[in-house]
């Protein structure tokens, strides 16, 4: 376990950076690996976690709130996403790993959708998708 101090973290977009106490790079910290309520990690919280190279660098798991700046108490902890297929909880996909796994969704649940039509549903869920910290591109 590793501790650190949460540097920010877009609640809406569900993902941030901590800074370890030992220094380093920072870590990225996604939504799905906060085992307290989102609500509760702010900018200046401390918190404990373990570190995983991710595909982009450095990403948090098992994130745990120690400290509240603004004092209060701590949400209760909420089960992680189960994994699905070899995928870990929480990961956040790249805009090409996405559009693949939307394609196969689409092919396999609509086989009557034209390839235009795939192309202008992918298009506007990529959107949403970066909108609400889904994917990274």
């Amino acid at each position: 376990m590793t501790t650190g101090e949460v540097l920010r973290f877009d609640d809406t977009r569900g993902f941030g950076f901590i800074a370890p106490d030992d220094g380093g790079e920072d870590v990225f910290v996604h939504a799905n690996d906060l085992l307290d309520d989102k609500n509760s990690v702010r900018p200046g919280a401390r918190v404990s976690f373990d570190v995983e190279d991710g595909n982009r660098g450095l990403k948090a798991t098992s994130v745990r709130v120690l400290d509240d700046p603004r004092g209060g108490s701590r949400a209760p902890a909420r089960p992680a996403r189960p994994a699905r297929d070899g995928d870990e909880p929480g990961d956040v996909l790249d805009t090409d790993e996405y559009q693949h796994e939307l394609t196969e969704v689409l092919l396999d649940g609509v086989p009557s959708l034209t390839a235009a039509q795939i192309v202008q549903i992918r298009q506007r869920l990529v959107i949403v998708a970066r909108d609400h910290g889904w994917v990274v591109s």
